[in-house]
C-alpha cells in the first residue's frame, strides 16, 4: 500500500490577496476558508508531505494587503508635521496583525522574527525589533533596505512597522525618541526620565530582557495614549501637549515589557493578566519614584474610570466581568478600562489581604519569573497565587472570588485608599456642586492655584461624576480658572465636556476641534459622544465626523460611527 500524509497549515488573514504560497520551495495548494465578518478569513495551507517531529519547513507566501487593512494606517504629506512625505504606522493589538502578515493572530502562539524593509531613501523603517543594519536597494538607487531582528519570542500583536521622515535623539544609554523633526527635540526633553523608570521597573520585575528600549512620538491621529511594541514604545502626541499623564504613559509602556510582552495572556479574555498587572506595577513605579501617595492618589482615579466604562457599558453587562467571554464579540467593540483598572482594584485588595506592596511585589515578580516567555490563563495564575502563599490559603480562600472574576459590574470590593491628595479636590469639587447663584463670587483663582496638576485632573475627574452643572457655574468658572486656555490635555478634555453638558454652546465647536485635531480615542470618542448628546448639536457632530472620518485610525473611525449611530 502507499500512502501520502497531507499536513495542513491554517493561518489567520483579513482582505489579504494571495498569489503564491511554497514549502521548502515547492508550490503548494491552498485556500481561502469562508470570510468571518471581522475575523477575516482562515488561510488553509496543504503541505504534500510527512513531517517528522523536529523537521524545519520554510513556507513563503506571496502577498497584497488591502488599502483597508485595519493594522495600517496611510497618511498623506499634509497629515504629518513636516508636510513633505507620507507616513505609514500599524497598530496590530488584538486582532488586526491579520491583515498585514498571514499568521497565527492569537496570543497564545509566541515567535522571533526577522525582517527587510525597503523605503525612500529620504524616509527611515522602524519595527518593533533591534536595527540590524541598513544598506542601499540593490534593485533602486533611491531606496533603502532597512533590517531588522527580534530575538525574543513575542506574539503577532506586537509587530509593529512605522515609516515616514524620522530623526532620533539619544536619551539614554539603551533609548532613543523618534519623531519628525519638528517634535524631536521636545520629545527629548519630555522623555529624559525613561533611563531612571527602567532601572525602577528592573529593581520591582527582574531584568529588561528586550536589549533597546526607543519611543517613537506618532502623528496626532495614533489612536491609543500608548503601545507596547517591544524595542519601541509607541506614544501618543498628546503626552507633548502639557499631559501629567506623560509619566504615567510611558510608566505603563515600560512595565508592559514584563507583564504583556514577557508574560501574555493566553487570550483576550484574560486581557485583565496584562493590564491588570501593568497598571499595579505601573504605580509602583510611581510610588518608588514619588511616593506612596501619589500611588493611593492614582487608585482613586483608576476607581472613576472604572466607575465611567462600567457606566458607559451597562453594570449588568457581561463585558464589565474581568474574565470576560468573547465569543462572536469584536475585541474592539469589548474595549474599556475594565481590565485595567478592576485588575489594579483585584490586585491592590489582594496586596492589603497579604502584607503590603513589599510582600505582594514579591509575589508579582515570582509570577513574571516562573511565566516569562510564555502565556498564561486566570485559572493558572490563582493556582500560582495560593502555591505562592501557601501559608494564607485561608484568607485566599475568603476572597469573593467569583464576584471579582464573572460577576459584571463595580467589584465586591471597595479599596481603601489614601485620601490626602484628593481631599482638596473633593472639597473644592463639592463647593461648586452646592454653590446657590449668590455664592460664585465666593470663587477665586486661588482655589485652583493651589492645586497641582494632578489634582486638577481629579478636580474635573470629580464634577463629571456629578449631575451637569448649571450653565451659569460653568460661565463662572471659566471666568476665574480660564480652563479654555489650559494645555494638559486631561483637564482640556474634561473640561470641555463639562462645558458641553452645561449646554454651553461656544464649548460644542471647542469640543469638535479637540476631537478632530488628534484621534486618540480616549479623547475623540467621548468629545463626539458628548456633542451628540447635546440635541441640538447631534447632526453637527455627525456632520464634524464624516467630514474628518478619513484622517482617524480606522478603529476609531468604527467605534464614533457606532457612537453616533452611523453605519447601521
Amino acid at each position: 500500500c502507499f500512502y501520502i500524509v497531507i499536513i495542513a497549515l491554517t493561518l489567520d488573514s483579513k482582505d489579504l490577496k494571495i498569489f503564491k504560497v511554497s514549502a521548502n520551495g515547492q508550490v503548494v495548494q491552498f485556500a481561502l476558508g469562508t470570510k468571518h465578518k471581522f475575523k477575516g478569513s482562515p488561510l488553509e495551507i496543504t503541505l504534500p508531505f510527512e513531517l517528522s517531529r523536529g523537521q524545519h519547513v520554510i513556507v513563503e507566501i506571496e502577498y497584497e494587503t488591502s488599502p483597508s487593512a485595519t493594522a495600517l494606517q496611510w497618511l498623506t504629506p499634509k497629515q504629518t508635521a513636516g508636510k513633505k512625505h507620507p507616513y505609514l504606522f500599524s497598530q496590530c493589538q488584538a486582532i488586526h496583525c491579520r491583515t498585514m502578515v498571514p499568521c497565527q493572530d492569537t496570543p497564545s502562539v509566541k515567535h522571533t522574527y526577522y525582517a527587510q524593509v525597503s523605503v525612500p531613501r529620504d524616509l527611515v523603517a522602524l519595527m518593533s525589533a533591534l536595527h540590524d543594519g541598513q544598506e542601499p536597494d540593490p534593485s533602486d538607487s533611491n531606496r533603502v533596505i532597512y533590517r531588522f531582528r527580534q530575538p525574543v519570542p513575542m506574539p503577532s500583536y506586537l509587530i509593529a512597522i512605522v515609516v515616514g521622515a524620522l530623526e532620533s535623539r539619544e536619551i539614554g544609554p539603551r533609548s532613543r525618541v523618534w519623531s519628525e523633526k519638528e517634535y524631536v527635540d521636545e520629545a527629548a526633553f519630555e522623555f529624559s526620565e525613561t533611563e531612571t523608570m527602567l532601572k525602577t521597573a528592573e529593581s520591582l520585575a527582574g531584568p529588561y530582557v528586550w536589549g533597546q528600549y526607543d519611543l517613537l512620538v506618532l502623528p496626532p491621529s495614533f489612536p491609543c495614549g500608548g503601545m507596547e511594541n517591544p524595542c519601541l514604545t509607541f506614544v501618543t502626541p498628546t503626552v507633548l501637549a502639557g499631559d501629567r499623564s506623560l509619566a504615567g504613559v510611558i510608566a505603563h509602556e515600560i512595565s508592559h515589557s514584563w507583564t504583556g510582552n514577557l508574560v501574555t495572556n493566553r487570550t483576550w479574555e484574560h486581557s485583565w493578566l496584562n493590564e491588570g498587572h501593568t497598571v499595579y506595577i505601573e504605580r509602583m513605579i510611581a510610588r518608588s519614584m514619588e511616593s506612596e501617595q501619589l500611588r493611593q492618589f492614582e487608585g482613586i482615579g483608576g476607581w472613576k474610570e472604572l466607575q465611567e466604562s462600567v457606566k458607559e457599558f451597562g453594570p449588568n453587562n457581561v463585558l464589565t466581568n474581568l474574565v470576560t467571554n468573547l465569543h462572536e464579540v469584536d475585541t474592539d467593540e469589548a474595549f474599556s478600562f475594565v481590565p485595567y483598572e478592576k485588575g489594579f482594584a483585584l490586585l491592590y485588595h489582594l496586596e492589603e489581604l497579604m502584607g503590603g506592596p513589599e510582600v505582594f511585589m514579591g509575589f508579582v515578580k515570582s509570577y513574571i519569573q516562573l511565566f516569562a516567555y510564555g502565556s498564561v490563563t486566570t485559572e493558572e495564575w490563582k493556582n500560582y497565587l495560593f502555591t505562592y502563599f501557601k501559608d494564607k490559603v485561608d484568607i485566599l480562600n475568603k476572597v469573593d472570588w467569583n464576584g471579582w472574576m464573572h460577576t459584571p459590574g463595580m467589584p465586591p470590593v471597595k479599596p481603601q485608599y489614601d485620601t490626602t491628595m484628593a481631599d482638596a479636590c473633593t472639597a473644592l469639587c463639592q463647593r461648586w456642586v452646592k454653590a446657590k447663584e449668590e455664592d460664585l463670587a465666593s470663587f477665586t483663582e486661588a482655589d485652583v492655584k493651589k492645586l497641582n496638576s494632578p489634582q486638577l485632573i481629579e478636580f474635573v475627574a470629580l464634577l463629571l461624576q456629578e449631575e451637569p452643572l448649571p450653565l451659569s457655574h460653568v460661565k463662572k468658572m471659566q471666568e476665574v480658572y480660564q480652563l479654555n486656555s489650559v494645555k494638559n490635555t486631561e483637564v482640556r478634555f474634561r473640561w470641555l465636556r463639562i462645558c458641553v453638558r452645561a449646554h454651553w454652546e461656544e464649548a460644542v465647536p471647542l469640543a469638535l476641534k479637540m476631537a478632530t485635531e488628534q484621534g486618540r480615542m480616549k479623547f475623540t470618542r467621548p468629545l463626539f459622544r458628548e456633542v451628540y448628546n447635546f440635541s441640538k448639536y447631534s447632526d453637527e457632530a455627525v456632520k464634524t465626523f464624516k467630514e474628518h472620518r478619513a484622517a482617524l485610525h480606522p478603529v476609531t473611525a468604527m467605534m464614533v460611527a457606532k457612537d453616533l449611530k452611523i453605519d447601521g
